[in-house]
């Protein structure tokens, strides 16, 4: 298959295994959080909140289009998603799944809501860390995108104080505009509460398992597509659905936008960009020039052109959110048109745009459907050390269903967001602060469990470092075994 041997495809399956894996474990680690307000409050039975919960996890991911999976790749070293030697993949991936289950395992047993983004991400980091010890490796550190580390670290930290905040904020607007006084109360037992809060509380569950499965699904889909990089970049450097050549266009409107930059203006960083836009797009242009190409590109050359193209991509970025470059708005669209593509629709599946990025940035269809069915089973099953956390643990008191109501409005609104700007938050985290923040509006600090909060805060603290180090650790012995 492929044309791997037996060897190879078998450590390919076991990625491709431990990747469900991951996902599976996120779905009853994570998605337990969408389903403990439903639980708590009597709006749905148990059964039925997590199989309608794993439904819209499920068509969530699949129209979540691959914002938040280009994302998650661009946190790995390039030279280790274009090392054509397979066992160097192999401990790669081997090494970030086996750091990621690991920690998610860990502290699902113990009922901590940690992380799945940041344990993830942490991985991946670790990966472009353990990568800086090794000694063919002479750039240091820089191997890691600590740009987009940066990045996406300010939207993990942001989201959660985001949604504490607004959490109070709206449990403060339904206090002062809601007469009747039944949804701030504790739920009766084995009691459904009336039908407008049930209806409620149902629209808010369905809205965070659907925006969950937008933003952490497509965390999956990126791990699966590492690992297919990495095993198989004949098939999987760039997007064979894409004929590369039909693109030459947007290559020549990208080097005239950016040649009209002065380059006096620019600091060194910013000229570093230039030069690596410049070379990049020079490199991609000879390249879809020969015309001896068209019919046969070989995986050398798919490699080629998956570099230059994020080279390309990544450099334009920076220069056009500068503000010492001198460009016109127009310019700008230009260059966002010839490399991100036009604006993916809401529903979107898979990569619908046609800049530059729509050969780097894409997923198969059977990969989607692959996660999504990982996310949706795990979903259903080992939700109840989480749900129990979150509805009992966090606040001294019951969860209310205006508290339920507004911590997972907060989510879903939270999370819809970032997916939009492709940024991957904490689903976890974003709506236990949501649950904290309700909890703040009601009876003041003193409503929160001290211990809870404390471990939960912990774990949000330790989970990058833990997992870096684990992650880098697992890849250079992989390293080692491998040779």
């Amino acid at each position: 298959m492929f044309g791997l041997d037996t060897s190879l495809f078998i450590l390919l399956f076991l990625c491709l295994f431990l990747a469900c894996a991951f996902e599976f474990v996120n779905g009853f680690h994570d998605t337990a959080n969408a389903v403990a307000t439903v639980i708590y409050t009597n709006s749905l039975k148990p059964t039925q909140a997590v199989v309608w919960s794993g439904f819209m996890n499920f068509i969530g991911l699949l129209t979540g289009g691959v914002g938040v999976t280009m994302s998650i790749i661009g946190l790995l070293p390039t030279e280790l998603l274009i090392d054509p030697n397979v066992y160097h993949s192999m401990a790669t991936a081997l090494a970030m799944l086996g750091a990621a289950i690991i920690w998610n395992l860990g502290t699902w047993y113990f009922g901590i809501p940690a992380s799945s983004s940041h344990t993830l991400i942490g991985s991946i980091i670790g990966i472009g860390v353990g990568y800086a010890l090794l000694p063919e490796n002479k750039a240091g550190l820089s191997t890691v995108n600590w740009d987009k580390a940066t990045e996406i670290g300010q939207a993990l930290l942001l989201s959660p104080l985001f949604g504490f905040a607004v959490a109070i904020v709206f449990m403060y607007i339904l206090k002062k505009s809601v007469a009747n006084k039944e949804i701030f109360k504790e739920p009766k037992k084995d009691t459904p509460p009336p039908m407008w809060i049930r209806g409620i509380l149902f629209l808010t569950c369905t809205l965070v398992s659907f925006f969950h499965g937008r933003n952490d699904g497509q965390k999956g889909i990126g791990l699966v597509m590492m690992i297919l990089i990495a095993f198989l970049p004949s098939y999987f450097a760039i997007n064979t659905d894409v004929d590369p050549f039909k693109l030459q266009g947007a290559v020549v409107k990208v080097q005239t936008v950016i040649a009209k930059i002065d380059t006096n203006k620019l600091s060194s960083t910013e000229k570093e960009s230039y030069t690596k836009v410049m070379k990049a797009t020079v490199a991609l242009n000879t390249i879809l020039t020969d015309k001896s190409l068209i019919n046969h590109l070989s995986t050398e050359k798919k490699l080629e052109i998956r570099k230059d193209v994020l080279a390309i991509n990544k450099h334009t970025k920076k220069l056009s959110e500068s503000d010492a470059v001198s460009l016109s708005a127009d310019d700008k669209k230009e260059l966002k048109k010839a490399t991100a593509g036009e604006k993916a629709p809401f529903f979107s599946f898979g990569n619908s745009n046609k800049g530059l990025s729509s050969l780097t940035d894409f997923a198969p269809a059977w990969v989607m459907w692959m996660i999504a069915l990982s996310l949706g089973l795990g979903t259903m099953i080992g939700w109840k050390r989480i749900v129990v956390t979150i509805g009992e643990k966090i606040g001294k008191q019951h969860l209310s269903y205006a508290q339920g109501a507004s911590a997972e409005l907060v989510a879903s609104i939270t999370i819809g967001l970032a997916t939009a700007y492709k940024w991957p938050v904490s689903t976890t985290h974003v709506l236990s602060s949501g649950i904290a923040g309700s909890m703040v509006a009601s009876k003041g600090i003193k409503n929160l469990q001290g211990g809870t909060v404390k471990n939960i805060v912990m774990a949000w603290v330790l989970t990058l470092p833990v997992t870096i180090l684990l992650s880098a650790t697992l890849f250079v012995f992989f390293r080692w075994i491998i040779g």
